[in-house]
């Protein structure tokens, strides 16, 4: 027996609510989830796209597919331009916490304005930070925030007249 376990199982007897040991063979693996359950199909997919003339790394199928969507504006002359995360926004004087922000997209308008775009399915504390920062520090930019509301009220619109568009898949049962 090994001197571990031997120990582990020694001391355990000692103690009154000892953790059960199971010993498993080295060919034995572990399994992912309960034989019972089904593993869930990933909602989103990461990744390298390329959307127009641009290849970038979107974090989520919402991310690409509002990178689609402002192509298609585009070529419609509706927009000017758009940008995936061209710049980092840093908040001088933060020590802690959140000390940057990396909007997802930079849309250029036909009056060469521009604004700011954040795809959010769900806000965390965190994003909710950044957020709030880059509006006290960067007053004179404007951030708009396309949350799970505005997707899912224009994902199945804009599926059937964007190419490309990827749908999500749903939760296996």
């Amino acid at each position: 027996m090994d001197k571990r376990l031997a120990a582990a199982l020694k001391a355990a007897a000692f103690k009154k609510n000892a953790l059960r040991i199971r010993v498993r063979s080295k060919t034995e693996t572990k399994p992912r989830y309960h034989a019972t359950e089904h593993p869930k199909e990933k909602k989103f997919k990461q990744g390298w796209r390329t959307v127009g003339d641009q290849k970038a790394f979107f974090r989520s199928a919402w991310e690409a597919n509002f990178g689609r969507y402002l192509q298609w504006q585009k070529e419609r002359n509706l927009i000017k331009n758009w940008e995936h995360e061209p710049k980092t926004f840093w908040f001088e004087g933060i020590k802690r916490g959140v000390v940057s922000y990396l909007p997802d997209f930079k849309v250029t308008t036909l009056e060469n304005d521009h604004y700011w775009v954040e795809v959010k399915g769900y806000m965390d504390s965190k994003s909710a930070t950044k957020i709030k920062r880059f509006n006290k520090y960067f007053p004179e930019e404007k951030l708009r925030i396309v949350d799970a509301k505005w997707y899912k009220m224009n994902s199945k619109k804009l599926s059937n007249i964007i190419p490309d568009w990827e749908k999500e898949t749903p939760c296996a049962t």
